[in-house]
């Protein structure tokens, strides 16, 4: 019933910046939270940053002051600002959406398919 594209993914180097896009579309849903994740190879995927629909932020420790998550309602895109890149932020990085069907108000979770972020000299 969602549908998550993300996009702004690629190669940059450390200390470089890039932003993420996620893109939420579909039909009567309403969406109570969105975040990103990142999973790297041999890894298990974690959160990096999530936006609530009130507009809190969760982030994770190592990306702290360094990343942004903002979204924009209108446009149901949300962002990932991520600066001071790292070696260690190499990851596929994924949009995800907590969402509620609105005439059923049954939770469901939705994931993109991934875009690939390489940190590298």
């Amino acid at each position: 019933q969602v549908h998550l594209v993300e996009s702004g993914g690629g190669l940059v180097q450390p200390g470089g910046s890039l932003r993420l896009s996620c893109a939420a579309s579909g039909i009567a849903f309403s969406i109570d939270a969105m975040g990103w994740y990142r999973q790297a190879p041999g890894k298990q995927r974690e959160l990096v940053a999530s936006i609530a629909s009130g507009g809190s932020t969760n982030y994770a420790d190592s990306v702290k002051g360094r990343f942004t998550i903002s979204s924009d309602n209108v446009k149901y895109t949300v962002y990932l600002q991520m600066n001071s890149l790292k070696p260690e932020d190499t990851a596929v990085y994924y949009c995800n959406a907590n969402a509620k069907a609105i005439a059923t108000r049954a939770p469901m979770d939705y994931w993109g398919k991934g875009t690939l972020v390489t940190v590298s000299s």
